[in-house]
């Protein structure tokens, strides 16, 4: 089997567990998980729901509209998850009563809307049915691991046989005495926080003795925790990832600096057309000054013409006057003459 498929089953029940990692789907841990039983059938339906609403969000991913692919992704949620619903009245009424109302909310839950929209609607079918079969599994032991918990704190029993003989202080017997607390509705707090804390505790050991910790990863599509600006770093291997493709694309990297540079590279183009833009401005502002100017100087001659007009009009008014001085200039000298 390809080890891409192998990655996805591993980073889905481990490195990128949906409970113990990610802290996705609470609603249903916390409310349903009062013993295995519930646990382990509420994470086989979401298995169910997920693996297939996967395969079927990857096979429909070119024709699905980008505008309404949230809708289109909720409507192939509910279909299958009445089909759960139906088979589970039909075949196993006991857990489909114990489930109740948690069944159809399995349509929002988070863990199968977060694949569809961040891994299944970006990748090939194969890809993604086997990411479907990865969460779902995680999401499963995580339930059935916390139900198993509270059903032997809370009543000594697990997977409804009794392992841990009760006290009866009437006749006398000495036994174990449930704690009621851990079947109510805060033991599942107490059980999801001391879970995830022999976890965190585990991994530091492993740390402090030099021993490699894988860090959650998921970078076959940008979609993991670890990514930051775009970019995916995987510290074993030191490959970086560049987030949002289909395909994985690695590249060696032999320093951690370079990582940065990556990122600062993706950024360069961006201020160079905002440098572009900003020296752009400066001449557009000369064009329009020379363009500012012109309507002044059409001013100018317009004042300029209306100034000669005048001139002209006023020397003809003079010349009667010049040619009556000249008129009567004769009749003086003929005076003088008789």
């Amino acid at each position: 089997m390809n080890n891409k498929y192998v990655e996805r089953v591993y980073n889905g029940l481990l490195k990128e567990n949906p409970t113990f990692i990610l802290l996705l789907g609470m609603c249903p841990t916390l409310a349903v998980t009062t013993s295995a039983i519930n646990g382990l059938g509420m994470g086989l339906s979401t298995t169910l729901v997920l693996v297939f609403s996967n395969l079927i969000i990857s096979l429909l991913r070119k024709i699905i509209p980008n505008k309404v692919r949230v809708p289109a992704y909720i409507v192939v949620v509910a279909s299958l998850v009445t089909i759960v619903q139906f088979l589970l009245e039909g075949f196993i009424p006991s857990l489909y009563s114990a489930l109740g109302l948690y069944i159809p909310l399995i349509v929002v839950n988070c863990i199968i809307l977060g694949r569809a929209e961040s891994f299944a609607s970006k990748n090939k079918p194969g890809v993604s049915f086997f990411d479907g079969v990865g969460m779902g599994l995680g999401f499963t032991f995580a339930l059935t691991c916390i139900g198993l918990v509270r059903e032997i704190m809370g009543s000594g029993q697990a997977f409804g046989i009794q392992i841990l003989p009760l006290a009866d202080s009437s006749a006398g017997i000495r036994g174990f005495t449930p704690f009621t607390i851990f079947v109510l509705a805060p033991g599942a707090f107490f059980v999801l926080a001391f879970l995830i804390a022999i976890q965190n505790a585990f991994r530091e050991h492993r740390r402090k003795m030099g021993m490699k910790v894988k860090e959650p990863q998921g970078c076959l599509a940008g979609d993991c925790a670890s990514c930051q600006e775009g970019v995916c770093l995987d510290p074993d291997k030191k490959q970086v990832f560049l987030a949002g493709e289909a395909e994985a694309k690695a590249v060696e990297v032999k320093e951690p600096a370079k990582v940065e540079e990556k990122a600062s590279e993706a950024k360069e183009p961006a201020k160079a057309e905002e440098k572009a833009s900003e020296a752009k401005e400066p001449a557009k502002a000369e064009e329009k000054a020379p363009e500012a100017k012109e309507p002044a100087k059409a001013e100018d001659s317009v004042t300029k013409a209306t100034e000669k007009t005048d001139v002209d009009n006023k020397e003809p008014a003079q010349e009667p006057e010049t040619q009556e001085d000249s008129e009567t200039a004769p009749d003086a000298s003929d005076k003088t003459e008789e």
